[in-house]
Parts: C-alpha cells; sequence; structure tokens
C-alpha cells in the first residue's frame, strides 16, 4: 500500500493554561488564518514528537512559559473546524510552572485574560468551544 497518496487529517495540540480559577492565558495570532484573533497557546504536532512534548513546546514557544501539563480536557476533530484542512487538536489543561510571559513565535501578543471578557470575544477555529469544555471538564463552570 503506498501511504504517500492516501489523504490523513493533520493534528494540533493546545493548551488551556489557568491563570487563577477566572482567568486564561490567550495569545493573538500572528499568522494567518485567523490573524489578529485571539486563541488558545498551541499549533502543530512535528513528525516524531508526542502530543505532549508538542503542546509544551508550542506553549513555550508562543507564551515563554514552562507548564506541567494536567490531562486532556478534550479532542476535537471536526474536518471543518479548521480553513486549512481537516486538522484534529488535542487539548490539555495545564499549570504554569516557569517563565515570563512574552509573545513570540507565531503570538503577536500574549495575556492572561479574565472569562468575562474571554467569552465577549470572537476566538480563532472552536476555541470558545474547547475552552468551555475544559472549564466544565475542570468544575469551574
Amino acid at each position: 500500500m503506498d501511504v504517500v497518496n492516501i489523504k490523513h487529517p493533520f493534528l494540533t495540540v493546545d493548551a488551556v493554561i489557568l491563570c487563577d480559577n477566572d482567568s486564561i492565558i490567550l495569545i493573538k495570532r500572528k499568522n494567518s488564518p485567523y490573524k489578529g484573533f485571539w486563541a488558545l497557546p498551541g499549533g502543530f504536532v512535528e513528525y516524531g514528537e508526542t502530543v505532549e512534548s508538542a503542546v509544551l513546546r508550542e506553549v513555550t514557544e508562543e507564551t515563554g512559559l514552562s507548564v506541567d501539563l494536567n490531562e486532556i480536557s478534550g479532542v476535537y476533530s471536526d474536518p471543518n473546524r479548521d480553513p486549512r484542512g481537516h486538522v484534529i487538536t488535542i487539548c490539555f489543561t495545564a499549570a504554569k510552572t516557569g517563565g515570563n510571559l512574552k509573545a513570540d513565535t507565531d503570538a503577536m501578543e500574549v495575556h492572561c485574560l479574565k472569562l468575562d471578557d474571554i467569552f465577549k470575544l470572537n476566538l480563532a477555529f472552536d476555541h470558545k468551544k474547547i475552552i468551555i469544555d475544559a472549564l466544565n471538564h475542570l468544575d469551574l463552570i
């Protein structure tokens, strides 16, 4: 079987990082799609990388923070969730362990935003649903 010609989805990871019980860390995207929109820190899993390593790398690259992963809060596989094509994401909840909040790589800005403010924003992708699911999973809403 020739696997080169088989279509398959791409894999990404995202992190819901609590600042406290009523705020989380979001980045403002530097690149398309959704350039200028707020989003969870995350990105594509590289070939040969575990999803856990990928989310730790992406969080550090985009926010300047080190985190400990808590658990998977959801897997999102709607083929239409990303305008670039079929992209599946695995979302982790995480807690800050070090570093200083600083936008880098794919992020124009990074901030710890209050949930009340976040829910008023138009977020990238399906990140509002992912955040709500994670907060429900953590029994915070």
